[in-house]
């Protein structure tokens, strides 16, 4: 048996009302890790109940998905948020979603930042401690799902939360290990052979191509898909077919 373990993770619930984003069945049968919108940037009450539910159906384990209050930008707009405020907008996330989880008879087990926020606490270490506060109010158990080496990384091991690294499959890096802006060109990888590839690197290899053509060191427990990259089902679905082709355990961390 492989000594290489990954969770495959997924950004979901970012439908809204009657607007459909992803097909999130379809991803819960693929991913093992469901981050879920709540409220703030994507999703309302009916879809994180549902998505919940799905989530427990399949056994994903299921991840709040925190964001700025910013509905119109799909959370992808920075904002200067008070740190006690964001604090405070982060539990209220996580116990919506909390709600939903315990209904579903599973629990949340992990805490993600999405777009803008997720950016921020990249360098910010205000902002990152602030979310880490947020998380420990609503649960002092509770994993970060993060970037390598950032602030946020720091500052949950400050507030004693476990942290648990990830990669992007379907984004682009820049040679100091941090995400290309999606408003630069070829940020966003959507074939699905480069994305498949690019995650037994991570894998396996521990690395990554830039956009610039250099290998940067990556280390990572769960790799990540976007829910809305195009294609972004089929997408999983070669990722965790090339994983396991590869001799890797696809495995949830929480």
């Amino acid at each position: 048996m492989t000594d290489i373990v990954i969770d495959l993770n997924a950004d979901l619930g970012e439908s809204f009302g009657r607007w459909i984003l992803t097909d999130d069945e379809a991803m819960l049968s693929v991913v093992t890790s469901a981050n879920i919108a709540c409220g703030f940037h994507a999703g309302d009450p009916s879809i994180m109940h549902r998505v919940c539910d799905l989530a427990a159906k399949h056994g994903v384990k299921i991840g709040a998905h925190v964001s700025y209050q910013d509905l119109a930008g799909f959370g992808r707009r920075s904002m200067d948020v008070p740190p006690n405020e964001l604090a405070d907008k982060v539990s209220y996330q996580i116990g919506a979603l909390q709600v939903f989880a315990r209904a579903a008879g599973a629990p949340v087990a992990y805490v993600k930042p999405h777009g803008a926020l997720y950016n921020r606490v990249v360098s910010d270490h205000e902002q990152a401690s602030a979310v880490a506060a947020g998380t420990r109010l609503a649960d002092s158990t509770l994993p970060v799902l993060c970037l390598p080496d950032s602030a946020m990384h720091v500052q949950a091991q400050r507030a004693g939360l476990p942290v648990i690294n990830e990669a992007f499959v379907d984004r682009a890096y820049t040679a100091t290990g941090t995400l290309v802006p999606r408003s630069i060109p070829g940020a966003v990888i959507s074939d699905p052979r480069q994305v498949a590839r690019r995650a037994v690197a991570f894998a396996r290899e521990r690395c990554v191509t830039t956009l610039d053509g250099e290998s940067v060191s990556i280390r990572a427990r769960s790799l990540c898909v976007h829910g809305d990259t195009p294609g972004a089902v089929e997408l999983a679905k070669q990722v965790r077919t090339a994983l396991e082709g590869a001799g890797v355990r696809v495995e949830a961390f929480a």
